[in-house]
C-alpha cells in the first residue's frame, strides 16, 4: 500500500499567484458535459462539420524491422477529437497511454496520489511548475553547472539561485547536505531542488543510484519537491542497467509526494510535435493545469492525436524498442566524438564519457601551467573565427562567472564534420597556450 503525502501538505508549496488563481469558469464544467443525458450549451466550440480536415495518415518506420513501414490514420472519432478543444490535462486517450508507460518504467500506478499533465514539450510544463511554485525572491536549490533553458525562469523571478555542485556522478548529495545543515536560520528554505539526473545538460552526467538514494532521503528530511527533469531518460546508453527514477525511488520511503517528474518525447518521437508531460502529486498538477487554463487553454489536440496514433499502434513493447535503437544510435554518435578527442585533444582538454543524452562537457586546459583559465572568449571568437561553433561552459552557471569549460553537441554531425571541428578546436587550444 502506497502512503501518499496528504493533499494539505502541498499549500506551503505553492506561490501566492497559484494561490491566487481561480479556476477557469469554462473549462472547469467540462467534464459535467459527460453525464449521459445532459445537453450542453456551455462551450463556444466551433462546429466540427466546418473544420476541412477528412483524415490524417502517417507512415511510420517499424519499431522492430526500420526496413518495413507502418501506416496509421487518424479519422473518425480520434480526428473529431484532435480537431477540438480538448481536457486542459491532455486527450484522456495520450493521458491513459502515458499513466501505462510510467507504470511500466517507474512502478507508479493510477489512483496513488499521483496524475499526469500533457504539456507542450516538457518546458511548457517545467515553466508551469516553476510559476506554481516559486515565488520572487525564493531560495531555489539547483545543481550546477544546471540547464541554461530553466535559468531564465528563476532569473525573471529575481531567485536566490543556490549552486549545488556535481560531478561525473551526478549531483552531489555531500553538497546539499553541507547547504541544507548550514542554511541560516533567519532565511526560508528553499522548497525545490532542480535537476536533471540522466545526460544532464550540459555536462553529461547520469547520477548514480547512491547519489538519487542520497538526495531522496534529503528531501525528506528537509521536505522540499524534487523537480526530477529527464528528457534523457529514454537516451540512456550505458554499460550498466539504467537506474531507477527518483519517481520509482520514491516507492522506497515511508510516504511518496516529494518528486515531480517532467518527461519528453521530443529526443526520441519529434522535437517539432511538442509533446512533453507532468508527473506528480495531484495538488500540484492541479495547480499546472490552472495555470495551463489561463494560458494556452491545452496542448494542441491534433498533435496529441497523432502521438497517440503512433505509440498505440507501436504498442509499449514497440515503444521501448524505438527508444533502444535511438540510445544505441547516440552511442555510436558518442564513440566517434570522443574518438576524434583522443585523437586530438589528449593532453589539450579533460573530460569524463556520457552515459547518456548528446552532450560532451569538456575542460580545456589553456595554460601550460596548469592554470583554470576561461573559455568564453576563446570559444566565442577564436573558435568560431576558425569555423567551430561550441557553447562556453559560462551559460551554464547560475550565477555566472568564468570556467574553462565548454560544451559540444554530438548528436548532428556525421564522422567527417566531427573530425574536422575537434582539429579546429585542437588548433584554437594551442593557439591560446602560444604553441
Amino acid at each position: 500500500m502506497v502512503n501518499s503525502l496528504p493533499i494539505e501538505f502541498y499549500s506551503a508549496f505553492l506561490s501566492d499567484v497559484a494561490k491566487e488563481r481561480k479556476p477557469s469558469p469554462i473549462r472547469g464544467l467540462y467534464p459535467l458535459e459527460l453525464r449521459p443525458g445532459v445537453i450542453s450549451l456551455l462551450a463556444g466550440k466551433p462546429n466540427a462539420t466546418t473544420f476541412p480536415f477528412t483524415s490524417v495518415k502517417l507512415t511510420s518506420r517499424s519499431p522492430t524491422d526500420p526496413s518495413k513501414e507502418i501506416e496509421t490514420e487518424v479519422s473518425g472519432l480520434a480526428l473529431a477529437e484532435g480537431l477540438q478543444y480538448g481536457p486542459t490535462a491532455g486527450l484522456s486517450s495520450l493521458l491513459e497511454w502515458v499513466h501505462g508507460l510510467q507504470e511500466r518504467e517507474h512502478g507508479r500506478r493510477k489512483g496513488e496520489g499521483w496524475r499526469v499533465s500533457i504539456g507542450s514539450g516538457s518546458q511548457d510544463v517545467i515553466y508551469k511548475a516553476v510559476a506554481t511554485m516559486v515565488n520572487p525572491g525564493d531560495a531555489v536549490l539547483i545543481e550546477c553547472p544546471a540547464y541554461a533553458g530553466v535559468l531564465p525562469m528563476f532569473q525573471a523571478l529575481h531567485c536566490d539561485l543556490t549552486e549545488v555542485d556535481t560531478d561525473a556522478q551526478g549531483i552531489k548529495s555531500s553538497s546539499l547536505r553541507s547547504i541544507l545543515q548550514n542554511w541560516p536560520e533567519s532565511k526560508p528554505r528553499p522548497k525545490v531542488l532542480y535537476t536533471v539526473p540522466y545526460g544532464c545538460n550540459p555536462t553529461g552526467m547520469t547520477a548514480t543510484l547512491d547519489r538519487r538514494r542520497e538526495v531522496l532521503a534529503l528531501a525528506r528530511e528537509y521536505n522540499f519537491i524534487i523537480l526530477e527533469d529527464d528528457p534523457y531518460y529514454f537516451l540512456y546508453y550505458g554499460d550498466a542497467a539504467r537506474y531507477p527514477s527518483y519517481f520509482a525511488l520514491e516507492l522506497e520511503q515511508a510516504e511518496v509526494g516529494r518528486v515531480l517528474r517532467f518527461d519528453s518525447l521530443s529526443k526520441i518521437l519529434s522535437s517539432g510535435i511538442r509533446i512533453g508531460f507532468a508527473s506528480g502529486p495531484e495538488p500540484l498538477l492541479q495547480a499546472i493545469d490552472m495555470h495551463t487554463a489561463v494560458a494556452n487553454l491545452q496542448t494542441p489536440s491534433l498533435t496529441q492525436a497523432i502521438a497517440f496514433s503512433l505509440l498505440d499502434a507501436w504498442g509499449y513493447d514497440g515503444f521501448k524498442a524505438h527508444t533502444e535503437t535511438v540510445s544505441r544510435f547516440y552511442r555510436e554518435k558518442r564513440d566517434v566524438f570522443e574518438g576524434a578527442m583522443r585523437r586530438h585533444l589528449t593532453g589539450l582538454a579533460e573530460w569524463t564519457a556520457p552515459e547518456a543524452g548528446m552532450f560532451f562537457w569538456f575542460k580545456l586546459l589553456l595554460a601550460k601551467d596548469g592554470e583554470e583559465g576561461d573559455s568564453e572568449s576563446l570559444i566565442r571568437t577564436k573558435a568560431y573565427e576558425r569555423g567551430v561553433l561550441a557553447l562556453p561552459g559560462t551559460v551554464f552557471l547560475p550565477r555566472g562567472g568564468k570556467t574553462a569549460y565548454v560544451r559540444a553537441s554530438f548528436s548532428l554531425l556525421g564522422e567527417e564534420e566531427v573530425e574536422e571541428a575537434v582539429k579546429r578546436l585542437r588548433e584554437t587550444i594551442l593557439e591560446a597556450r602560444g604553441v
